[in-house]
């Protein structure tokens, strides 16, 4: 606990503020004025690759809010990143026009296609992009308000609401894969032609995207550091390592419980709208049970309970996964799965908690 109340006075904290900062203002200033045959010149797939590692790092360090710190092992993280992934989905489909394979200037292709009429309710206004900035929070932050308000007021707790969250993302898989919802079906939702008027697919629009991805991982940061060491924190801290007495001093667990795991859904939503641009597809995959267990991987292998273990974790897993599926793309999953294996017997901290322990022997 002590480590956690003042890990504001961490170095590893300091660094990574400053890293990310360097980085989300850096890169694009040399992506913009370097020549293109520069070795400090970014080209629009690398820019996009580190702007998908961004938006990892952002939903991975949702995840540690509500495990590291509330205790609670969310395994449906990955249904609040897809949720705000459609929403930013959506709207790119609307900016389509007429400009798509049908020339429909109201019905994305895939509605026209399997004979719809006109747009379902829920995708009206979505075109705006006001509206689309709030639904992003507010889509998956008032499906964890009511899940978790059920939850956390029936107090499930452990391995059963781990299982109950896993569940609500398979039982969304199994939505979104049916062409009836109106997202796309097994395609998803692709084909995006531009944003606010600008080309997706340029270099200007590429660096803009990944300077919002940065810049949004470095201010959820600095709020969940803000969160985690006010009163507010120390109470959730409490509950996660004594729920009960906590309840017996008469504080309401469950609105404590309840905030956090919305305020993370919120942040996870914003990732996944972040995401989508960057990668240009939005399907029925991304809820996979699979995607919410590989998040609490990166976390577990950063270092939960630190926040910044959980950026480190997600741009390292995922790094190494970019370069190990093009080298022997059978076997990441084996080597994902022993290396969370060998984390957990031999470094249960994570990466953060074992290089801290050598720098404080180092220091001694």
């Amino acid at each position: 606990m002590k480590h956690l109340l003042f890990a504001h006075h961490d170095k590893f904290s300091r660094t990574i503020v400053l890293a990310l900062a360097i980085l989300t203002i850096g890169i694009p200033l040399l992506t913009l004025l370097t020549p293109v045959e520069s070795v400090f010149h970014c080209s629009a797939y690398t820019l996009s690759l580190l702007g998908k590692y961004l938006t990892f790092a952002l939903v991975g360090l949702s995840l540690d809010l509500v495990w590291g710190y509330c205790g609670i092992l969310a395994l449906g993280q990955g249904a609040f990143f897809a949720l705000g992934g459609y929403v930013m989905g959506m709207y790119l489909m609307r900016q389509i026009g007429a400009r798509g394979v049908y020339g429909n200037p109201e019905l994305p292709d895939f509605m026209v296609f399997l004979n719809w009429q006109e747009l379902p309710w829920y995708w009206l206004g979505v075109n705006h992009f006001g509206v689309m900035l709030l639904l992003v929070g507010l889509v998956p932050g008032l499906l964890a308000w009511v899940f978790g308000g059920l939850a956390f007021r029936s107090r499930v707790t452990g391995v059963y609401l781990s299982i109950i969250t896993q569940a609500l993302t398979y039982a969304l898989l199994l939505a979104f894969f049916r062409n009836e919802m109106g997202f796309g079906g097994n395609n998803g939702l692709t084909d995006f032609k531009d944003i606010l008027g600008f080309n997706c697919q340029s270099e200007a629009v590429r660096v803009a995207l990944f300077f919002l991805s940065g810049l949004a991982l470095l201010g959820s940061y600095l709020l969940c550091h803000a969160v985690v060491h006010s009163k507010l924190g120390r109470v959730v801290m409490a509950i996660r390592d004594q729920e009960a007495r906590v309840r017996f001093l008469g504080y309401r667990v469950e609105l404590f419980k309840l905030w956090i795991f919305v305020f993370a859904a919120i942040l996870a939503g914003i990732a996944g709208a972040l995401y989508v641009p960057q990668v240009g597809i939005i399907n029925p995959s991304e809820f996979s049970p699979l995607n919410s267990l590989e998040i609490v991987i990166w976390v577990a292998i950063g270092g939960r309970g630190t926040l910044y273990g959980a950026i480190i974790g997600a741009i390292l897993v995922n790094y190494g996964k970019t370069v190990l599926t093009g080298l022997l793309p059978e076997a990441w999953l084996y080597i994902l799965g022993s290396l969370f294996v060998l984390v957990t017997l031999l470094l249960p901290q994570g990466l953060v908690g074992w290089l801290r322990s050598y720098t404080k022997e180092r220091s001694a």
